[in-house]
């Protein structure tokens, strides 16, 4: 019997202050003005896409005590950017990254059900933790968690805004056979809850929204992330775009849902993607070329190679051979607010590594950051792309991709001008949008519904 083909879910991340974005493109626009995040989002919506994905910095970054430039001009905020897009959008899902580790379940909670009322039934919370005390200074609890502490806060997070959520219900409308009017008993929005991370009590002052709570999503790859992902996520934000890699997490993260009483498709694998167009593949791969040389200029190539060596490379030619000088291994390091920081854990034996590989292939400081860093994950006519894509998620590497363009806020027109289409014809995504909530776009039950399958079952 022939395996039905599986629906592709597709997503649109908003580029915004990172390393992908092409700031000297001419097409390139503000990333802080609201009219690039409601072009971006009408593009996605037009092209039937499933959500808008918005990032969190909670504190600029710095490099070398200055804040670092792709900063300079700030970062808005989550929740207010995606408030105001419920308005210039009917369909689209709207996800913002909130922390888990400085912000409280009460506050996130009323937000988060406030915007799903804003939007229909629109919204999901990617839940993340915070890793450093330099984002911590931002905040009246100060310092770091950690890693195991991180995730049992988060965990206990989730499972107490889970308990705001859900202490509105139905069966608490009252009628008043007088007058008519129907009433809440005082027992709605009632809450307890005594945990080792939060001791609160009290009444939730937003009713159930139209999708019962927000879809969640998490995008921790550790061992506690996944865990934590399969036991209480509807999505996972991953990093596993190639094929092979893509499988390997696919089949390790569904494998671990039975055990939570959970089922195949109750946890959706979205890995990030990022992409060069052309009308053919070659022409496509000289642009993925010249995109990755804009996004990695001499001053991006010695800052990234900062994030190893911690120490200042200002002096260094980005075009000349890598420094003699072995890394700094000290705690005070150079980066702050960075996550590079903690994927280099062996900075000596990465400074090696590095070292050999500049010399057999006689790379620059430039040349070797971009040939290390990440590439385009599919590049090709949008013919070659959009088969690729259909391929990967075939083969159980993803449930979809969400899309990182390299330009602000146009890069997405042209994928959903010529990649989309072609999907559609092979009858891999769809052609309208078929329900009115996220949890509609995404297959995933209603929380009550859920709930309900579960007890007649």
């Amino acid at each position: 019997m022939t395996k039905p083909l599986k629906q592709i879910h597709l997503a649109a991340h908003f580029p915004g202050v990172n390393n992908t974005t092409v700031w000297s493109d001419p097409e390139a626009g503000s990333h802080i003005e609201f009219s690039s995040f409601a072009h971006f989002a009408r593009t996605a919506e037009r092209a039937k896409f499933d959500f808008l994905f918005l990032a969190e910095g909670l504190r600029l970054r710095e490099q070398g005590g200055k804040i670092y430039d792709l900063d300079v001009v700030g970062r808005p905020d989550t929740f207010t950017v995606l408030a105001a897009l419920a308005a210039v959008t009917e369909h689209l899902g709207l996800t913002g990254t909130i922390n888990s580790t400085f912000n409280e379940p009460y506050e996130v909670a009323r937000q988060f059900a406030s915007l799903d009322h804003l939007s229909g039934g629109r919204s999901a919370w990617n839940v993340v933790t915070s890793w450093d005390a330099f984002t911590g200074e931002n905040f009246r609890r100060g310092g770091f968690l950690p890693q195991d502490e991180r995730y049992s806060r988060a965990k206990e997070f989730l499972a107490t805004a889970t308990e705001l959520f859900d202490s509105w219900h139905g069966d608490e409308i009252v009628a008043d056979q007088e007058t008519g009017t129907f009433l809440r008993d005082a027992k709605a929005g009632a809450f307890v809850h005594t945990g080792q991370h939060f001791d609160i009590h009290g009444q939730f002052n937003v009713p159930r929204s139209p999708q019962g709570r927000p879809v969640i999503f998490q995008a921790g790859d550790s061992e506690e992330g996944r865990e934590f992902a399969a036991s209480a996520a509807d999505a996972i934000f991953s990093r596993y775009a190639a094929l092979k890699e893509g499988q390997a997490f696919y089949t390790d993260v569904k494998n671990r849902l039975a055990k939570h009483g959970r089922g195949h498709g109750d946890l959706l694998i979205l890995p990030a993607a990022t992409f060069a167009l052309g009308d053919t593949d070659a022409e496509a791969e000289e642009l993925a070329k010249e995109v990755r040389r804009q996004q990695v200029s001499g001053a991006t190539a010695l800052k990234h190679l900062e994030f190893v060596w911690n120490r200042d490379l200002s002096s260094y030619d980005p075009e000349g051979p890598l420094p003699d000088i072995d890394p700094d291994v000290s705690d005070n390091h150079i980066s702050k607010g960075r996550a590079q920081v903690r994927m280099y854990r062996d900075p000596l034996a990465i400074a090696r590594e590095w070292r050999e590989l500049a010399a057999a292939n006689k790379w620059s400081i430039r040349d070797l950051v971009i040939n290390t860093g990440n590439r385009q994950t599919f590049v090709g006519s949008p013919e070659t792309v959009a088969r690729t894509i259909n391929e990967y998620v075939q083969a159980d590497a993803s449930d979809g991709f969400i899309l990182v363009p390299h330009i602000t806020p146009t890069g997405l027109d042209t994928f959903a001008d010529k990649v989309v289409p072609l999907l559609q014809e092979q009858g891999v995504f769809r052609t309208e949008y078929e329900g009115t909530t996220l949890r509609d776009h995404l297959g995933l039950a209603h929380p009550d519904h859920a709930r309900g399958e579960r007890a007649a079952s």
